[in-house]
Formats: C-alpha cells, structure tokens, sequence
C-alpha cells in the first residue's frame, strides 16, 4: 500500500527555487496527498512562490502575522499537522522547513505512528534533523538541478567531503548487522544508517547510491550474491580483512 503524506511546507523558511525537484523527491516516499505552504501572501518575499503553487497543485495557506516578532505562520502549520492527524487520511508527513521550532512537532507525530519526513537546508538545526524518520537537504534538490543544466562547478560547491567520523559510522553500522563472517547485506546498512543519523545520506557526498559510496571508500569490499527472487543481485559489504602481521626474525 502506498503511503499517502501530507507535505506542509513553511514559506517563510525555505526557497522556492528547486520546487520541482522538491516534489519529485517527496513523490519517492510516498503520494503526496495534502500539500499545503504557509505563509503572509500580503508580504513580497513570497511572491516567488505563486507562480509555482499552480504547477505543483500546491495549495496556500494564508497567514497574518499578528505581532510583531512571532512567527504566526509556525503556530498555523502546527495547528494544521494536528487536524490532518487526528483525521487519519494519511501515513505520514513531510514537514519542509529549517526552523528548530517543528521539532516537538515532528516529536509528536512519530509518536501517533506517522512516518515524518523533514526537508530543509543544511543550516537546519540538529534537534529538528534528529527528530525526523529522514532529513533531506535542500542542496541535494540543487545538485541534481545542476546536473541536469550541466553546471558541474555549481554542484560541487553543495557536496560534502566524506570524513573519518562519516566512514567509522558506516564500519560500525556493518558490524551491527553483519553475520559471523562479517558481510552485511547493504540494505540492512542503508536502513540501519537512516536510523542512526536521519541526514545520512549518499547524496550528500556526491553519490546517486550508497554502493558507490561505499566502493569510493577503499576500507570496505562489496560482494554481489544471487537473488533467488529477483534478476537484481544482492549486494553484501565487509570491512576489507588486514594482511597478518609479518613476525620479525631474531
């Protein structure tokens, strides 16, 4: 059964350049049933955003901000989430914005059994990021736009260069659900990844998939097995086994 998801999006706190890719990237996870963005129509940075809301079947939602310095269009969203909860026409949430502020929400709905998906850019704050089933970076959006207008520079200047703490994360997560013979069947990995760290993900370092992730980085193997099920092969990963030690002579 697909999951069907209520994409709120927080006009005020994330760019309309790469709406398109946004969806497309949403639609991977599930269909996109309520799509709702927040926002004072009244104000001119917004103004980016109506010609895209028919395109996209996006509906707007209007918000006065009633006092100065209070973001009213954070309270609407959050009001929003919670009728479209309790109304149980959807699995699940994709929650676009880089405000901290939706981090009790996105708390509060994985605790109902909602799937929540959170969408933001990398300025996002840790508490939000963590408090999603999976965080996708804005940049990611960007990189493929790039490519695809053939402005390679442009990409790499949104990739991140994989470090020490990135790869001891994978080796430990390997070891996690690996057998005695220390393969692991990478989608185990993938998925267990996901939990550990809901931002990780292969993109962010250059990669359309995490198995030339993994073959980038030379302190692993890959091994590719049958499937009994399928044409597609199954594709298992170990840490590479060091040489033995050489004895010295005496």
């Amino acid at each position: 059964m697909d999951t069907n998801l209520a994409v709120l999006i927080d006009g005020d706190n994330i760019p309309s350049a790469h709406v398109k890719e946004m969806m497309e990237e949403i639609a991977k996870y599930g269909n996109p049933t309520i799509k709702r963005i927040y926002g004072d129509w009244t104000k001119p940075h917004l103004s980016k955003w109506k010609n895209l809301l028919l395109e996209n079947a996006i509906t707007p939602i209007q918000q006065y901000g009633y006092t100065t310095g209070k973001n009213a269009t954070d309270s609407a969203m959050i009001i929003d989430a919670m009728d479209i909860l309790y109304s149980s026409k959807v699995n699940g949430f994709c929650l676009v914005s880089s405000d901290s502020d939706f981090t009790r929400l996105a708390v509060r709905l994985r605790e109902a059994g909602m799937q929540v998906i959170g969408i933001g850019e990398k300025k996002t704050p840790n508490p939000f990021i963590v408090a999603c089933d999976k965080f996708i970076y804005v940049e990611i959006l960007k990189n493929k736009a790039d490519r695809q207008d053939i402005d390679v520079e442009a990409a790499k200047d949104n990739v991140d260069t994989i470090t020490q703490k990135d790869i001891e994360l994978i080796a430990t997560t390997i070891a996690d659900v690996s057998d005695d013979d220390g393969w692991a069947f990478l989608g185990d990995v993938g998925s267990l990844l996901q939990k550990k760290q809901p931002n990780f993900d292969s993109r962010n370092f250059g990669f359309d998939k995490l198995t030339p992730l993994i073959k980038s980085i030379d302190r692993f193997e890959l091994e590719q097995r049958e499937n009994p099920k399928s044409r597609y092969k199954l594709i298992f990963v170990r840490l590479k086994k060091t040489a033995a030690p050489k004895k010295k002579r005496r």
